[in-house]
């Protein structure tokens, strides 16, 4: 029952770890894709010592690798085999609510490495589980978005209130479909709470990044 957890730093990967470990799954390691300079996590934009400090408070070691999109799945596929072997990993938990195209990119890639996917956050309703994660006393901040959102919701914590103002907006209150990204600062589940500060906000392609520092 050893499980890699796909971990992006953000709230649904926390959330889905948190749900295995209830189900009785044992944490073994975290798995996260950067870019191709290493720099910052692929998805989240996220730099590797603040993913590194949320391993530490989960206790939990934490295997990176860089790649471009091109590359991504022959690398993942790649990665999984090399840790299936190494930590005698038997299951992968992802933290995807509802994209039946993403659950079925899971499965194949969790297959090829003769894992079995886990998604325990699977077909849940979108607004609940956020809500859920709030009262289960998992504290996420804002770390990226879009236009619809703007650069002033950068580090704005998750909670009732926010969740509120986003559906009012028209936004997902999950940001299940790339409206925003999280990153987890703090849970019941850690040894200590991950203090950083927004030094700036940059923008991309349309899009928002928190440029993080981490608090030591």
């Amino acid at each position: 029952m050893n499980f890699l957890c796909s971990w992006s730093g953000g709230k649904d990967s926390c959330y889905a770890f948190y749900k295995a470990v209830a189900l009785g799954y044992k944490p073994t390691l975290l798995l996260n894709v950067m870019n191709e300079t290493g720099e910052r996590s692929r998805s989240h934009g996220i730099s590797k010592e603040i993913l590194q400090a949320q391993a530490s408070a989960l206790g939990v070691p934490i295997h990176f690798f860089n790649s471009t999109w091109e590359a991504y799945e022959t690398n993942y596929i790649k990665n999984l085999k090399l840790l299936t072997e190494t930590y005698s990993l038997s299951h992968a938990v992802f933290g995807d609510i509802d994209i039946e195209a993403h659950k079925q990119w899971e499965e194949k890639v969790s297959g090829a490495a003769n894992l079995k996917a886990v998604l325990p956050l699977w077909q849940g309703n979108r607004r609940q589980l956020v809500l859920d994660m709030i009262t289960a006393g998992i504290e996420a901040i804002i770390v990226s978005c879009n236009q619809d959102l703007g650069e002033a919701f950068l580090g704005k914590t998750i909670d009732i209130a926010l969740v509120e103002t986003l559906e009012a907006m028209g936004i997902d209150a999950c940001g299940e479909n790339g409206e925003f990204h999280t990153l987890v600062v703090n849970a019941p589940f850690f040894k200590n709470r991950i203090d950083v500060q927004v030094q700036k906000k940059e923008s991309h392609k349309d899009y928002y990044f928190a440029n993080l520092r981490l608090i030591s």
